[in-house]
């Protein structure tokens, strides 16, 4: 089976860019009710991912209080590099098994780092339970 099959496009995901605000990146997730989202760069290449929780902790290490103070900070400041790593469009299904065990979206790039889209454990799940 290829991941292809599987893959929600870019065109129909959201995520956020790192230069998006705290602020942005946290009213964006509420509006869509998630709790975690892909960062990528403003030239497409995937960054990262970011969670609640990384918002969390660092509006509290800062000490920010009010959405304005939220707006100083960037989103690129809170990326955790080894949270939600991507694969590349050629990956192995066992490889992507492995990872939707932990993970509830798996990022997909290209060959030169650009996101594509995601594969959710969901979309997995519901190809194996209708084969």
């Amino acid at each position: 089976m290829n991941v292809i099959m599987l893959l929600k496009p870019k065109e129909m995901v959201k995520y956020i860019y790192e230069n998006n605000t705290l602020r942005q990146g946290l009213e964006k997730m509420r509006v869509h009710s998630y709790t975690a989202i892909p960062v990528i760069s403003e030239d497409g290449k995937y960054v990262g991912t970011v969670s609640e929780g990384d918002f969390l902790y660092y509006i509290v290490d800062k000490n920010t209080e009010g959405m304005k103070q939220q707006e100083k900070y960037y989103v690129r400041d809170i990326i955790r590099k080894d949270f939600n790593p991507a694969v590349k469009i050629d990956v192995e299904m066992n490889e992507l098994l492995n990872r939707a065990m932990n993970q509830n979206f798996i990022p997909v790039t290209d060959d030169i780092g650009t996101f594509i889209g995601i594969v959710t454990r969901q979309d997995i799940l519901r190809y194996f339970i209708e084969k």
